[in-house]
């Protein structure tokens, strides 16, 4: 009688973590620094009758920043472009390239009424909402 051979996990594992290891050790030569693509962070703020919202853009040129304005949502887009210098790069893990972000809004704006700001990289709106998004307190008088 011939009695098959154990099949042993362990042995399995091992083949497939050197395998797993030979993968990884090559894509770490081809290529020294991965970085996915970019979308600027952003922070969205309630003050009464408008809203702030922030994007944080650092290093990008205000002329190569582009905002649209809908009822109920803000499209920031661009392009941070890599200077040209004479130094030879090993590598960066700075975001070069086109970027677009849209933001939705929870409440109607008058778009026709958005202000912008630029400063030390953070692009701050603020967009005014309509009438009836507003929450505003009435005092109601209760008969006499």
């Amino acid at each position: 009688m011939v009695l098959a051979p154990r099949w042993n996990p362990a042995t399995e594992l091992d083949a497939l973590r050197r395998q797993m290891d030979r993968v990884m050790q090559n894509l770490s030569q081809e290529t020294p620094f991965v970085v996915p693509e970019w979308n600027p962070a952003v922070e969205l703020a309630d003050a009464d009758d408008h809203l702030i919202l922030k994007a944080q853009l650092p290093g990008i040129n205000k002329d190569n920043i582009d905002v649209n304005v809908t009822r109920n949502s803000v499209t920031i887009s661009g392009e941070y472009q890599q200077q040209a210098d004479q130094h030879k790069i090993y590598g960066s893990e700075f975001q070069y390239g086109k970027f677009s972000r849209t933001i939705r809004l929870p409440v109607g704006i008058q778009q026709d009424k958005v202000e912008a700001d630029y400063t030390d990289g953070i692009l701050t709106l603020h967009l005014p909402k309509f009438e009836e998004a507003t929450n505003r307190s009435v005092k109601v008088n209760i008969g006499s």
